[in-house]
C-alpha cells in the first residue's frame, strides 16, 4: 500500500470559545466582590472607560441611554451568552437615587501563631537554657492538634542528651495553656486535661488510662461490670470525658472566620418577594465621552491613534454589555429560583422541594451550564438567612400522594425526630423510616442511615442514655 504525503481542503462546522466568550463566562462565574476589582483594573487599563460618579446623569444623556435600554430589552428575550452586539448600553445598576459606600479592605490584624504562644509560657517558665532548647524543638513539631509527631528518643539523639532530660521539657510543655497539649496520643492528651481539671484520681482517669478501648468502643455494660458501677455512673463518666477537647492545638490554630457578602438580596414586601442585586458598590461604567468627541472630529489625530481609540471603545461597550447582560441573567436565575422554592421563603428548609439546574434551565430559556456559572460561588440574603445558591437545588424523595420532596426537607425531618425521641429508647433508623412513612414520605432505612450519618448523628445504640 502506498502512502504519500498531500493537501486536502474540506469544510466543517466546530464551537469555538472566542477570548471575548471565555471572558464573558468568567465574569458571569464572578461573585461580586471579585467583580468589582476586576472592574477596577479594567477602569485603569482603557481609557475610554470611566467610572460614573452619579446615578443620575444630564437629562439628555439620561433620554440617551433610556432609549438603549429599551432596544437592548426588546432583543433579551432569547439571548444567549455567546451571542453578543456592537452597541452597548450603560450598566447603571437600580434606578434609585442613593450614594455609593465604598468598600475600606480591611488589613488583618496580625495574630499570634501557636508557635509564638507556647514558646512565650515557654520562656516564662524556666531559664535553664538546655530546657529552652529542647522545648523550642519540641513545640516546632508538634502538629495542627496540638500533638508531639517525634519521638522522645529522636529528639534526644538530636540533641546528644539522656531522654529523661527530654521528658523533663515535656513534661514543662504539657502544662501549658491549652490543656492537653504536648501529647503523643489522644489518650494521654485526656489524662493531661483531667489532671489540669484536679480529676486525676477520679473515675473518669481510670477509664481512660485502662478502659480507653472499651470507652471508644461504647461498650458501657462492659465496663459497668469490671468497673462494678451502674450504667447511669458510666455514662454520667463519658459526659466527663466527653466534654474535653481531642485537639486543644485547635483552640489556638483555628483560622479566622469567612465571612460571605452576598451577590443577591430576597426581602419581602407585602405578598410578594422582591429581588435585587447587592452590586451598589460594583463600579457604574460609561465611554468616556471626550474620546468619543475626539473621533467624530476631523482633527488631525494619527491613523495609528484613531485605531487604538476604536479598538479600545470597541472593548469597553462590549465590557459594558456584558456587565449588564450579567446583572438580568442572574436577576433572572434568582427570580426562578423564588417562583420554584416561595414555600422555602415562607416556612423555612423544611418546605424546600426537590429542584434541578435543569428545571430553572428550562424556564428560563438558557443553558444548564449557563445557571450553573450563575450559582457557583453566590450567595443571596434572604429572610430566613444567608444562603449559597445551589443550597436550592437538590434531588427528590417520593411521597405516597405523587408529590416529591426535597432530600434537605427529609433531613430536617430526620433531624426533628431525633431531637424529640426518648433518649432511654431512641429510635433505630428502621423505626424512623416507618414514621416518614407515616407522614406520607417514602424512604428507605438506608437512606435514612445515610443522611443521619451527613448530620453527624449517631446509631441508636450509641445514643442511648441510662
Amino acid at each position: 500500500m502506498e502512502m504519500k504525503m498531500g493537501m486536502r481542503l474540506g469544510m466543517s462546522q466546530r464551537l469555538v470559545m472566542t477570548p471575548r466568550l471565555q471572558q464573558a463566562l468568567k465574569l458571569l462565574q464572578m461573585p461580586t466582590l471579585e467583580l468589582q476589582q476586576v472592574l477596577k483594573q479594567e477602569i485603569l487599563q482603557n481609557p475610554l472607560l470611566e467610572e460614573v460618579d452619579d446615578i443620575i446623569d444630564a437629562p439628555e444623556e439620561e433620554e440617551e441611554k433610556e432609549k438603549e435600554k429599551e432596544e437592548a430589552a426588546s432583543s433579551d428575550d432569547k439571548e444567549e451568552w455567546d451571542d453578543f452586539y456592537d452597541t452597548a448600553w450603560n450598566s447603571g445598576g437600580n434606578a434609585e437615587v442613593e450614594e455609593r459606600e465604598d468598600f475600606v479592605e480591611r488589613v488583618p490584624v496580625a495574630k499570634q501563631t501557636f508557635s509564638d504562644y507556647l514558646s512565650s509560657q515557654l520562656r516564662l517558665s524556666t531559664e535553664d537554657e538546655m530546657i529552652l532548647e529542647i522545648g523550642r524543638y519540641i513545640i516546632g513539631s508538634l502538629d495542627d492538634s496540638g500533638y508531639l509527631t517525634t519521638s522522645v528518643e529522636d529528639i534526644a539523639r538530636t540533641f546528644g542528651v539522656e531522654e529523661s532530660l527530654v521528658e523533663d521539657a515535656l513534661r514543662l510543655i504539657q502544662t501549658f495553656d491549652p490543656p492537653g497539649v504536648g501529647a503523643r496520643e489522644l489518650r494521654e492528651s485526656l489524662l493531661i486535661q483531667l489532671r489540669m481539671k484536679d480529676l486525676e484520681d477520679s473515675l473518669a482517669s481510670t477509664i481512660v488510662r485502662d478502659y480507653f478501648d472499651e470507652f471508644k468502643q461504647k461498650k458501657y455494660l462492659d465496663l459497668s461490670k469490671k468497673l462494678k458501677i451502674s450504667l447511669k455512673e458510666v455514662q454520667a463518666q463519658a459526659s466527663v470525658i466527653g466534654s474535653l477537647n481531642p485537639k486543644p492545638g485547635l483552640d489556638i490554630f483555628a483560622e479566622s472566620p469567612h465571612y460571605v457578602i452576598p451577590d443577591l438580596v430576597v426581602e419581602r414586601v407585602g405578598e410578594k418577594f422582591v429581588i435585587f442585586l447587592n452590586d451598589r458598590n460594583v463600579p457604574r461604567l460609561r465611554i468616556s465621552q471626550s474620546y468619543k468627541d475626539e473621533l467624530q472630529k476631523d482633527s488631525g489625530i494619527s491613523t495609528e491613534t484613531r485605531d487604538f481609540i476604536q479598538g479600545r471603545l470597541k472593548n469597553a461597550k462590549w465590557l459594558i454589555q456584558t456587565i449588564e447582560q450579567r446583572r438580568r441573567t442572574m436577576i433572572k436565575v434568582m427570580q426562578s429560583i423564588v417562583e420554584e422554592q416561595k414555600e422555602f421563603f415562607e416556612k423555612g428548609t423544611v418546605a424546600l422541594k426537590p429542584l434541578t439546574l435543569q428545571q430553572v434551565a428550562s424556564k428560563i430559556d438558557m443553558h444548564e451550564s449557563t445557571v450553573s456559572r450563575v450559582t457557583t460561588n453566590k450567595y443571596v440574603q434572604t429572610p430566613k438567612g444567608v444562603f449559597e445558591l445551589k443550597f436550592f437545588f437538590s434531588s427528590s424523595l417520593g411521597t405516597q400522594s405523587g408529590d416529591e420532596v426535597s432530600a434537605k426537607s427529609a433531613k430536617v425531618s430526620i433531624q426533628a425526630i431525633i431531637a424529640g425521641e426518648n433518649t432511654k429508647k431512641p429510635l433505630s433508623d428502621q423505626k424512623i423510616a416507618d414514621i416518614l412513612e407515616e407522614s406520607g414520605l417514602i424512604i428507605a432505612r438506608r437512606t435514612v442511615a445515610k443522611y443521619r450519618e451527613q448530620l453527624g448523628i449517631l446509631p441508636a445504640r450509641h445514643r442511648k442514655e441510662y
